[in-house]
Formats: C-alpha cells, sequence, structure tokens
C-alpha cells in the first residue's frame, strides 16, 4: 500500500511522463484518436464492418463497448460508432503546438466517436464478446453468475426506462462471476465460459430453448483449483480449446470428452495467470499472460517448455491478443498502463546489453505509451491492419495505430518515456 507522499510522486511522474509521450505523438503514429467515455469500460471489441465513405475521404467503424458505473447508476452494453479519416493527414496537423500543448489534432481532425446504442445491462459489463458467424449476438459477463446473450438487433438504440436488464437468453451453470468468454469460429452458437468457481461451461445458442431465462449448459469441466480467469476455442480444431487460472495452469480441453480430465496440464507460470490466445494462423501457437509480468508462447505440440518468454513490462500482464493479419504480430497489456506489440520473428536476434538497456528487448516493436491509468481491454481491429483500439481505468479510450515506418523498415522499438 503506498503512502500519500508515494502516490503523489507517482501521480506527477505519470502526468510528466504523458506529456512527453503527447508531444512525440507525430512521430509515434499515423493516427492517434482520445476520447472520454462517461464511465469506464472493462471491455471493448471492433464488430467485423467497415463502411467507407465515398466522397468524404473517410470510413465508418463500430466497436462494442460496457460501463463499470457507481453502485447507484445503470450500466449499459453500448455499441459506439467510430469515424476515422482514410486520407493521410496534413503534414502541419502533426506539428506541436506550444500553445496547446499538443500535436495540433494530429490523427483526428476528422475522427468521431459516438455511443449509438445503449442496452441495459445487470451490474458492470465485466466482458463483452461476439459471435463470428453472426456479430450481432453478443455475449457477457458481469457480476452474476449466469452468462447474457443479447441480440442487438432486436433492442431499442435507447433502453427502456427502469433499467430492467431483458437478455435474449440467460445462461446458467456457473455459481460465481467471472471474465473468460470465448466463441466457437468454427461451430456457430457454441460459447465457452470460465468463471471463479473453476469451471467451464459450454452452451448452444444456437438450439431451440424451452426456457430462455435459464439455459442449462451442454457440458460442464472440472480441472482447475482456482479461479479460471481466461478461456479461448482454437481456431484450426473444432473441438479443442484451452484455460488458464489463479492455480497457475495451463489447461487443453477437448470438448467431446465429456467433462473428463483435460488432455494436458501445464504449470506455465509462477503466479496466476490472468490471459491467453491461440495463434489464428498457426494451430500450434499460443500465448499466456501472467501476473509474474511475462508472457510465454508455447508450441502445443512440446509442452514441456515454453518457447520463450517475453519480458518488459513491470506489472501483471492482464490481456494478449495475436494480430489477425500478421501471424508473427501481438500486443499485450499490463497493469503497468502499457500496450506492447511484439514479433516474434526478432526472438532470434542478437542485441547487445547496452542497446538492450535502452531500447527493449529486440522482438519487442512498440510501446503505446499514452495511458495514464491501467488498461483494461484493448483489440486488433479486423478489418484495418495495425489499428488497435485500448480502454482504461479512467474513462479514456483510445484509437491508434503505430507509424507504419516502425514495422515495414525493421526499425527498433519506437517509445518516449
Amino acid at each position: 500500500m503506498l503512502t500519500q507522499e508515494e502516490e503523489e510522486l507517482e501521480e506527477k511522474i505519470v502526468t510528466e511522463n504523458y506529456k512527453v509521450w503527447k508531444k512525440n505523438v507525430p512521430f509515434l503514429y499515423d493516427r492517434m484518436i482520445a476520447h472520454a467515455l462517461e464511465w469506464p469500460s472493462l471491455t471493448i471489441q471492433w464488430l467485423p464492418d467497415k463502411i467507407s465513405q465515398q466522397g468524404k475521404g473517410q470510413s465508418e467503424h463500430r466497436m462494442v463497448l460496457g460501463t463499470h458505473t457507481s453502485e447507484s447508476e445503470q450500466n449499459y452494453l453500448m455499441i459506439a460508432k467510430v469515424v476515422m479519416p482514410e486520407d493521410d493527414e496534413d503534414m502541419e496537423n502533426r506539428k506541436y503546438s506550444e500553445e496547446t500543448d499538443e500535436a495540433g489534432g494530429y490523427g483526428h481532425n476528422k475522427a468521431k466517436i459516438e455511443i449509438v446504442q445503449k442496452i441495459n445491462h445487470e451490474g458492470e459489463v465485466n466482458r463483452a464478446r461476439y459471435m463470428p458467424q453472426n456479430p450481432c449476438v453478443l455475449a457477457t459477463k458481469g457480476p452474476s453468475s449466469d452468462v447474457f446473450v443479447f441480440d442487438y438487433t432486436k433492442h431499442p438504440s435507447m433502453p427502456a426506462s427502469g433499467g430492467q436488464c431483458r437478455p435474449d437468453l440467460r445462461l446458467t451453470g456457473h455459481e460465481a462471476e467471472g471474465y473468460g468468454l470465448s466463441w466457437n469460429s468454427n461451430k456457430a452458437g457454441r460459447l465457452l465460459s470460465g468463471s471463479n468457481d473453476a469451471r467451464l461451461c459450454i452452451w448452444d445458442v444456437e438450439a431451440t430453448h424451452a426456457d430462455k431465462s435459464a439455459v442449462r449448459p451442454l457440458a460442464t469441466f472440472q480441472g482447475h483449483t482456482a479461479a479460471v480467469q481466461d478461456v479461448s476455442w482454437s481456431f484450426q480444431k473444432p473441438n479443442s480449446f484451452a484455460s488458464v487460472g489463479d492455480d497457475m495452469k495451463l489447461m487443453l480441453w477437448d470438448d467431446l470428452s465429456g467433462g473428463q480430465k483435460p488432455v494436458h496440464t501445464v504449470k506455465a507460470h509462477d503466479a496466476e495467470i490472468n490471459c491467453l490466445a491461440f495463434n489464428p494462423k498457426s494451430e500450434n501457437l499460443l500465448l499466456t499472460g501472467s501476473a509474474d509480468k511475462t508472457i510465454a508462447l508455447w508450441d502445443l505440440r512440446n509442452l514441456s517448455t515454453k518457447l520463450f518468454s517475453f519480458t518488459s513490462h513491470q506489472d501483471e500482464i492482464t490481456q494478449v491478443q495475436w494480430s489477425p493479419s500478421r501471424m508473427e504480430i501481438f500486443a499485450s497489456c499490463s497493469q503497468d498502463r502499457r500496450l506492447c506489440v511484439w514479433d516474434i520473428r526478432r526472438i532470434e536476434e542478437i542485441q547487445g546489453k547496452d542497446s538492450y538497456a535502452d531500447d527493449g528487448p529486440p522482438e519487442l516493436l512498440f510501446i503505446h505509451a499514452g495511458h495514464t491509468s491501467r488498461i483494461s481491454d484493448f483489440c486488433w481491429d479486423a478489418v484495418d491492419p495495425w489499428v488497435i483500439a485500448s480502454v482504461a481505468e479512467d474513462n479514456i479510450l483510445h484509437v491508434w495505430e503505430m507509424d507504419e515506418k516502425i514495422y515495414t523498415e525493421g526499425n527498433e522499438i519506437m517509445m518516449v518515456e
């Protein structure tokens, strides 16, 4: 627990670092949009659509957000519209202004982020994810042990009065809340969940349900001895999925096993494991992120040892995601307020100790250092490569794209502290 003096010093350092970062935005980014939400969002995901607006030089994207309000305020599942310029910004906009203490409108002159739909939600939205086969269908987890499913096309743009949460399906089977949520990209309607009750559940939301307010799982799986923090289906193997938890274990499962023991169990880290990600383009690569401040790369053909351990974050890892367009690229965020982008092709590069101290490890491609509070979640844009959206505990939403030269010219890590 920090003393008041230590908290004030830390706040001062964060503020000074932010000012330095903001001055250097024109040199680090091709796009940088900041937007203040009314309430913090613990979750973010781009929807897989993009509408180019001919003649306006801009495109329209959409994303899924949630709220984490105070106890007396209503929470919502939300859809946001993001309008972004497609043409190159005038170079004058990249210049730093001493008067405004920022790059004058750089990257967001034409940008606009607007909440276009709110759906009443029971408590804060811990996580929200869309079904790949039908992105109108959203699954959410909150403080309840139940998982909610909404078809947002069946709900009005503005919520009904009274604050009642009316999901299209309420999925039962858990005894505690959680964060782990994953749709099967090969089987429409198959939803996987992991919670603090150390249990995994699978439902088929496409099936006909007599009681939509209490849909029981197709199967449950017990293996972890502590809270399950994250789950994920394999992209290439329809029946395979993985889970990680506070017991420091990575478990691989097969849903045809009928709830029996996991196929593989590995003590993957020296502290709680918060997140994992299958590579969407390589069936054998998987990432795990831990409270031990490291990210592990695994080859599923040989789990006796990790392929590599990525180190740079100064606090526990809270999220990892592979790029949907580049097999070798992934990103991670941490409670250290940093979002790192990594290139696994650089693992074999040799870098001197002096250079490492200045620039970080060679596999570290970029650090987004613009958040002044802990990052809650982030997401790659599936239709616009290299664009990432991230949300932090201080209500701030960033949409950003690193300078193209960083990944096309083989530059070393770009960051200013």
